[in-house]
């Protein structure tokens, strides 16, 4: 599938931030734009990625998941939701949805599954969620708890498609014991001039824009869950690694919550 270099990408700028090598001069050139007008940026990024490590451990060791619906997959790198399940539990299942060609093209050849386990990826933009849930379906039990993982995809998605709606459709095909994981870029932790310089810095130079929340409309999304503590925080504050100690401050909320 076709797809345009010359415009930045999320998903892309993020590979990079992260130190991946799957990204293109277009993204390389938004991501230095955007660090210097926001230098946290780049451990926002990573703090992001360490807390996907965390949040899975935490629902496959402590709360016996085994099944994992991420949406919003972005480019493979290492430590990924199946890895990280799988070496915990080798029977997890994990299903990966994204829309973009480049993420997918890397998904199908590095995401390679267990024996025990099995990994699955489609091709859909996250709004698409009846196609979503109809192909999850194929892996997924339905009957039985899932975790869905929504990690930096949210504020992609502007409020004149509802994505409260979207996060509500998705929930209410799983049962009472599943989980639902965000993070979002929070509006509120960051200072206004930065953001204002952010945004203006990548206004007609990345493909998506970021609809960035506050930490209540970021608690919107977990109507109808209890949150699992420390509750809705920056993401370098959920269950830190002990020692971790405070490498820098980030601009991301994150949340954990089971449903009701």
């Amino acid at each position: 599938m076709p797809f345009d270099t010359s415009m930045a990408h999320q998903a892309r700028i993020y590979d990079y931030l992260l130190g991946g090598k799957d990204n293109y001069a277009a993204d390389r050139a938004a991501a230095e734009a955007g660090l210097k007008v926001w230098p946290g940026m780049a451990f926002t990024a990573r703090a992001n990625r360490a807390f996907l490590g965390r949040v899975v451990r935490y629902l496959a060791g402590e709360e016996g998941i085994r099944q994992f619906l991420d949406l919003g997959t972005g480019i493979p790198t290492a430590g990924n939701t199946h890895q990280v399940a799988q070496a915990i539990a080798p029977e997890s299942r994990v299903v990966y949805v994204d829309y973009d060609p480049v993420v997918l093209a890397h998904a199908r050849a590095l995401l390679t599954s267990s024996e025990a386990g099995a990994t699955e990826y489609i091709d859909a933009d996250l709004r698409n969620t009846e196609t979503i849930l109809t192909q999850a379906a194929e892996l997924l039990d339905f009957s039985q708890p899932v975790a869905v993982t929504m990690l930096t995809i949210l504020h992609a998605i502007p409020d004149s498609d509802d994505p409260y709606a979207i996060v509500a459709r998705v929930m209410d095909a799983f049962p009472s014991g599943s989980y639902l994981v965000i993070t979002h870029a929070g509006s509120d932790l960051l200072e206004p001039e930065a953001l204002q310089n952010l945004q203006d810095s990548w206004s007609g130079k990345v493909q998506q824009s970021v609809a960035w929340r506050t930490r209540e409309q970021v608690a919107r999304f977990f109507d109808g869950t209890d949150l699992v503590a420390p509750g809705l925080v920056p993401v370098e504050e959920w269950r830190p690694e002990p020692g971790a100690g405070s490498a820098g401050r980030s601009a991301g909320w994150c949340a954990v919550g089971r449903k009701r």
